[in-house]
């Protein structure tokens, strides 16, 4: 604290003394001035007595002034630099003590504060984006907790229920497969979760090379032929052949697979999935579309972000992250994605990508 009050002391001894000299000079030079010009136009004659009692006076006068000028400045400071810095530094502290709902009041809108004002309209947003990230950290946590807890619990139950000494071959195959399925649905979510936070913090790059995407495509597609055929979906495609881009094939293949893993999950038997693809010199586009329950514009709202399931009958088939998953993988391709739907009628999702040409092109410049 006294060493605190000794640097406040020579601080003000410093400006009253910055303020001293600046006047003692502006002072002199006027007096200087004065003299001469009152002894060589009006040849008045100053004796060394008169100029040494103005100079006391003059002396004290400087004194005076500065001292003035030492308190107005001390004032200025005060109210119009240390109050909206302590508000801020205030602000801060909460900040670092985790309480992301601070904010700061703008200071008036005179000039004086303008640059206050921006640097308080800076910091209320950085506070607003903490808070934002927080929140889905939290929400992170607490929605990977309970996705973990419902296939872990049902193993268990099921576990418990095959120690049954009585238990019938039917009973035993049953409780098996539930066993296999949720520990599927785990590993499924363990290697989802990897992936997003691999994509989030951008340790994964992508490798960019010229492949066949509407090859891509057609494979992407043949894999789940198994499921049209069970569920007797009608499958229609429209794909230009020989569409070649530049980007990361492996990254991409989430993508379809995800997209086109919704799209026969949320069809009924009987239904269509169609998938088409068509380019210009500088985008593919892609574009997937299903006749499955579709999704009302509330859920459109939310349908990419992380563990979030428009349609909970289908839950247990999925985990909410794969169109998270799908969202990052374009925004790092800087690709776009937009999806069409209708309540009841299905759902069309159109995925853009740059050909390549135009990456090259942009890096260069």
């Amino acid at each position: 604290m006294k060493k605190l009050n000794f640097k406040r002391v020579l601080f003000i001894f410093n400006s009253w003394f910055v303020f001293f000299m600046l006047a003692a000079f502006v002072v002199t030079c006027c007096m200087t001035l004065f003299i001469t010009v009152m002894s060589e136009t009006l040849n008045i004659t100053f004796t060394e007595e008169n100029i040494a009692a103005a100079a006391k006076l003059t002396f004290g006068n400087v004194i005076l002034i500065s001292l003035l000028f030492t308190v107005i400045d001390a004032v200025r400071r005060r109210l119009m630099v240390d109050r909206p810095t302590k508000r801020i530094t205030d602000a801060g502290n909460k900040i670092t003590d985790g309480d992301f709902s601070v904010r700061i009041q703008p200071l008036s809108e005179s000039y004086a504060y303008e640059s206050f004002n921006s640097i308080i309209a800076c910091f209320n947003k950085m506070a607003e984006e903490l808070g934002s990230v927080e929140t889905l950290r939290t929400d992170f946590i607490a929605n990977v907790s309970h996705e973990l807890k419902t296939p872990l619990a049902v193993m268990q139950n099921y576990g418990t229920m095959l120690q049954a000494p009585d238990l019938s071959e039917e009973k035993r195959i049953e409780y098996a497969k539930g066993i296999t399925d949720n520990s599927r649905r785990l590993a499924s979510l363990i290697t989802n979760i990897l992936k997003l936070n691999k994509l989030e913090n951008q340790q994964i790059f992508p490798v960019s090379k010229r492949f066949d995407l509407s090859e891509q495509l057609c494979r992407s597609l043949l894999q789940f032929e198994e499921v049209w055929e069970k569920k007797g979906i009608d499958i229609e495609t429209d794909i230009e052949y020989g569409i070649y881009i530049s980007s990361d094939a492996e990254l991409l293949g989430l993508v379809w697979n995800n997209l086109l893993s919704n799209a026969f999950k949320f069809t009924e038997s009987g239904g269509t999935v169609s998938v088409s693809l068509s380019a210009d010199s500088v985008c593919a586009t892609v574009r997937i579309t299903d006749t499955g329950c579709g999704i009302s514009p509330e859920t459109g709202a939310h349908i990419f972000e992380k563990f979030y399931q428009g349609d909970t009958s289908h839950a247990m088939q999925g985990n909410g992250l794969g169109l998270a998953l799908v969202k990052r993988v374009v925004d790092i391709m800087r690709g776009e994605i937009s999806v069409e739907s209708e309540a009841g009628k299905g759902s069309t999702f159109t995925v853009k990508l740059k050909r390549g040409e135009d990456i090259e092109r942009e890096k260069a410049d």
